[in-house]
Parts: C-alpha cells; structure tokens; sequence
C-alpha cells in the first residue's frame, strides 16, 4: 500500500503488471486553475486511443512542489479513477526534469506521451505523434507548435534557441523544447534527465541512436493561470546548458578530443611565438624581456600543456568507467521467428493496437 502524506487520503494500490500502451507523463507546478479542464481533454483523448487501437492508458501526473492545491486536486482525481490515474508527489520543487524523470520512473506504458498541464497543449493531437511512433517506426516524436500562442519575448528567445541547437548539434528539428512528445520507454529508461536537459531530450536521444522526428500540432493560449517561465533571463542559461550537452554528446567518450585539440593549438602557437622570439635575440641581437609578446608566449606554451595533461586525464576516468557502460545501443536483433522492427509488440508483452 502506498501511503500519502499526514492528513491526505492514501492513493490506491495499483498493478504493475497489468499490461499497459500508453502512459500519459504530465508534470504539474501550481495550475490548479487549468488543470481541472486540462485533465478532461486529456481523458478523452485517452479514450479515443483505446476505443480506437483496443489497448489500455494511463494517467501519471507529478506533483513538482505545488503550493496552491495542485497537489489536493490531483490526488482527488486519483482516487475518482483510480485504475487510469497516478499520482507522484515530489517533496518540494526539483524542476521539470526531474519531474519528468519521476514520471518515467512510475510509467508502465510501453509508449510515454509528456504534455504540459497548462492547457495550452492540445491531447486530441495524440494520434498524430503516435501514428509517426507505429507507422514509421521513429522511436521519439515531438509536436512542432508552427503557430505558437505566447508572448512575444518568449516566441523571440525560443526561435533564437532551437536555431542555436539546430545548427550547433545538426539535428533538423524546428521546436526542440516542445514539451508534447511521444517516445519509447525505453528511450525514456535511457535519458540523462537532471538539471534542464529535459529541453534537450530529442538530442540526447539522438546521440543514444534513436530516431527521432517531429510533427507540426495545435498550440492554444494559456486559458488560465500564468506562464511560470521567464525567457530572457533563462535564455543565457540555457545557452550554457547546451553547452554542455554538446560536450556530453561529442567528447564525453573521447575528451582528449576537446582538450587536446585545443591544447595543442596553444601549445604551437606558444611554441611558433617563443620560437620567433628566439630568433629576435640570437640573430638580430634585439632585446626581447620587455616585450608582452614574451608573457603571452609562455602563459600559451604552457596552458597549452596543461590541457593536453587535462585531456589526457579524462581519457583515462573515461576508460576506467567504460568498463561499466556499455558502448554501444542496440535497436532490435534478427532472430528466427522474432523480428519485430518497431519494438512495439509481441505475444509476450500483452495486447498492443488492434490489429498488431
């Protein structure tokens, strides 16, 4: 029995082993007044998947902190249904990939969809996402908001953002913070989720070798409640934050690649500058300990050094944790008799879409 907090009602037993399709993950930070509307759009379109794939859904929402009866609310809509609807009550504020993170950890689902509780993602839109998961056998799915319904300054620094990453990681996406995604669990099983990565989870999945793509879908103005989101003081930030996920992705495995590249440029120019200096003082006997030239040469040459040193250092932690990671991903393996390219279903794992 899952017991809740002093003085609430504790939520339901519930089976984990009933076979599940589809998990809704909805992360939620004080919008108790949109999520009463929210949760019915998002409960009929749950429907409809089932009606029309005869599979089973479920609800998971994640309380990130709330402080206005977010959190009473969600947990009496849990115990209104409590065989589609779960509750995760955080212990206070841990942000939204951590909520999201939470979430995952408590889907069954064999697909996840993510949405926001603000009311200005549109559930109906699930089919879309989940026919390019079924039919093209894309492993993440994003919903592209073409039309967004916000502010000015937040639709200026989200186009400045997914232009960065778009031509900083290669990825030919158009909303990379989208937070409508429909996705595996087990990419969900293999995402680094903390600090603000969830704005990076079609790129990190890229890197993991999943396929990742995106659909153009409705985006509605915020019906109620205020945005808790302030983009130009975040936009530096997140800058930063992609910063690191481009080390992570292209020189976590090797960062002798980084370092030493980058070391050895200094190095050599610190080595050609104090060369030249050399020959000022031995052939045209001029006088060289005045010149800065001289300072900036040998501060070079040896940070140069240094990371080289530096990347050296991380090749070998590298190699001592590669013993307990793997490195490589597998998509499917052919065998007799169970090839199944999409991943999606089989006698084994209980009911999939109808027809499957």
């Amino acid at each position: 029995m899952r017991t809740g907090t002093p003085g609430r009602s504790a939520l339901p037993d519930y089976d984990a082993h009933v076979p599940v399709y589809l998990t809704a993950v909805v992360p939620v930070f004080d919008e108790i007044e949109s999520l009463s509307a929210f949760h019915a759009d998002l409960t009929q379109a749950l429907q409809g998947v089932e009606r029309d794939r005869g599979v089973s859904t479920e609800i998971v929402y994640v309380d990130d902190g709330s402080s206005d009866g977010s959190s009473e609310l969600l947990c009496k809509l849990a115990l209104d249904a409590p065989d589609t609807v779960r509750v995760v009550v955080l212990r206070r504020r841990f942000g939204k990939s951590g909520a999201l993170a939470a979430g995952f950890a408590a889907a069954r689902g064999r697909l996840i969809a993510t949405l926001d509780a603000d009311g200005q993602d549109v559930p109906a839109e699930l089919p879309a996402l989940l026919r390019l998961i079924e039919e093209d056998d894309y492993d993440l799915v994003g919903g592209w908001r073409r039309d967004r319904h916000d502010r000015a300054v937040k639709r200026l620094t989200s186009r400045w953002y997914n232009a960065a990453t778009r031509t900083l990681t290669g990825l030919d996406l158009h909303d990379f913070n989208s937070g409508f995604k429909v996705l595996r669990a087990e990419v969900a099983r293999e995402l680094p989720l903390y600090g603000e990565f969830h704005r990076f989870v079609p790129v990190l999945a890229d890197d993991l070798g999943f396929r990742v793509g995106e659909v153009v879908v409705e985006h509605r103005p915020r019906r109620a409640g205020r945005s808790k989101y302030l983009s130009v003081l975040r936009f530096p930030k997140t800058l930063l934050d992609l910063l690191t996920v481009l080390f992570l992705t292209r020189f976590a495995d090797r960062p002798l690649y980084l370092f030493g590249g980058v070391g050895a440029a200094l190095a050599t120019t610190g080595f050609g500058i104090l060369a030249y200096l050399t020959v000022l003082k031995l052939v045209f006997q001029q006088g060289i300990g005045q010149r800065p030239l001289l300072l900036f040469g040998v501060v070079t040459l040896l940070v140069g050094f240094q990371l080289i040193g530096t990347g050296f250092l991380g090749d070998v932690l590298r190699h001592s944790a590669a013993r307990e990671r793997q490195p490589y991903r597998v998509r499917h393996v052919v065998q007799a008799g169970e090839f199944r390219p999409n991943g999606l279903h089989s006698d084994a794992d209980g009911p999939g879409p109808a027809g499957a």
